[in-house]
């Protein structure tokens, strides 16, 4: 394809699925600048804010401005964590202008096999089926526990890789057995008084790689009064394709999700990784061309709810919890959690609640951490620049641990501890796990 061919494509695709008046709606003021990791980081370039961003894409829309790989660029830098939409006084919908843009330009460009055979083997085979994302971290597993991970180390194999894969080998979570969520169950009673029927979405990584976080957070919500479903028939909730222009798969497992918990007569839908909540929270922005999926999508939206939230409203907090030890604590915002779910306090809450933790607040924790998905792999050198910063700031709270609200979020800040060498001191645990091993609840 020629470069005007594509331009032509770009523009076309972007007329038909980028809302003018979407666009429109920046006012160009700025508020959203500050608010900006590659903005700041890039030092204050507008091409890298978002309504730099916004202007590129409408220039391109309106023939302006040739697509290019500088414009390209621009968009794949963006770690789409949308701070910017909460800093806007006109309500711009960021994130979904971002998505709908790469999807366009996903549907647009001619792909080498390569790229053909990593996204089929990502979007079409790991994350569709959960069967197979627990072959994978299966595979994890044997990694870990047959000795080959020791001896990989020791000799060195790991230095043929790009130091990003080499540090994230370093901070994956000990992968449990697959028997432990096969024989799992769907049905678990609330503990005392029933105060609320829940379904639990048990996401694909948080199910295969964080399988004990999964356990603890039905633990708790049976603890809370709550009676929790587990739908078999969910999947993944489609982040990840969405953020990577794979827009039809997203939907489509968007409306998976929505047939699984639909029929069921439950008052919430619980999740406990901030990204995947967010996503369910905006299935009705993936179907709103179907307008029989939106309304579905819409009741969905409804009943979507983080786990900090509900143990929030079922007044956790009265609850007398205490600190097995006296411990400094900080928190980190998963960004989707914060910037697109609104949930801010609740995690503050909790952890200031608790008898024996000193809560410190985090100067920047609205801040993106850098993690992003898999833009910590893909954009790495950004990702780790705004991480080193991250970690200047945790590194003045004098905290032990670091909680989080996701699991990239957790990951990045586990690999953070490793860069700044105070693995010896800080920890990096997700909310649901510090609640469950750290905690004692009466």
């Amino acid at each position: 394809m020629t470069q005007t061919a594509l331009q032509q494509k770009i523009q076309q695709g972007f007329n038909e699925e980028i809302d003018e008046e979407s666009l429109l709606d920046c006012m160009r003021c700025g508020f959203c600048l500050p608010a900006c990791p590659t903005y700041i980081q890039t030092g204050q370039d507008e091409a890298h804010s978002p309504r730099g961003r916004i202007a590129l894409i409408k220039a391109v829309r309106d023939g302006f401005v040739s697509w290019d790989d500088d414009i390209e660029n621009s968009l794949n830098v963006c770690l789409g964590c949308r701070a910017c939409e909460p800093a806007c006084p006109a309500g711009v919908q960021y994130g979904h202008i971002l998505e709908n843009a790469r999807a366009v330009i996903h549907e647009s460009k001619n792909k080498g096999m390569m790229e053909k055979t990593v996204r089929n083997i990502a979007f079409g085979y790991l994350f569709e089926d959960k069967r197979n994302m627990s072959k994978a971290t299966g595979l994890i597993r044997f990694y870990q526990k047959s000795g080959i991970q020791k001896l990989s180390r020791k000799i060195g194999f790991l230095h043929l890789f790009p130091e990003p894969m080499r540090q994230m080998e370093k901070i994956l979570p000990a992968i449990p057995k697959q028997k432990e969520h096969k024989t799992r169950g769907t049905l678990f009673p609330a503990i005392g008084e029933r105060k609320s029927t829940v379904a639990f979405f048990t996401g694909c990584l948080m199910d295969t790689m964080f399988t004990k976080t999964n356990q603890y957070t039905i633990a708790l919500l049976q603890k809370a009064g709550c009676e929790v479903w587990i739908p078999e028939q969910q999947g993944c909730c489609g982040a990840l394709h969405a953020h990577s222009g794979e827009k039809d798969r997203a939907a489509s497992l968007a409306k998976r999700n929505i047939e699984a918990f639909e029929a069921m007569d439950i008052d919430y839908i619980v999740n406990n990784a901030g990204g995947c909540g967010a996503f369910l929270h905006d299935y009705p922005f993936v179907l709103e061309r179907d307008s029989e999926w939106h309304d579905r999508a819409l009741r969905f939206q409804e009943k979507v709810i983080d786990i900090s939230s509900i143990l929030t409203k079922l007044d956790i907090s009265n609850v007398n919890m205490k600190s097995k030890q006296s411990v400094i604590v900080t928190y980190q915002d998963s960004c989707h959690l914060r910037n697109v779910s609104k949930v801010v306090n609740e995690p503050r809450d909790i952890l200031k609640s608790i008898q024996n933790v000193e809560y410190v607040e985090l100067d920047g924790a609205e801040y993106c951490c850098g993690s992003a998905g898999i833009y910590n792999l893909l954009e790495s050198k950004m990702s780790m620049k705004i991480l080193d910063e991250k970690m200047e700031k945790v590194k003045e709270t004098n905290a032990a641990i670091i909680v989080t609200s996701n699991p990239g979020c957790l990951l990045q800040m586990k690999l953070g501890i490793e860069r700044a060498g105070v693995s010896d001191r800080m920890q990096a645990v997700h909310l649901v796990d510090f609640l469950s091993d750290y905690v004692e609840v009466n």
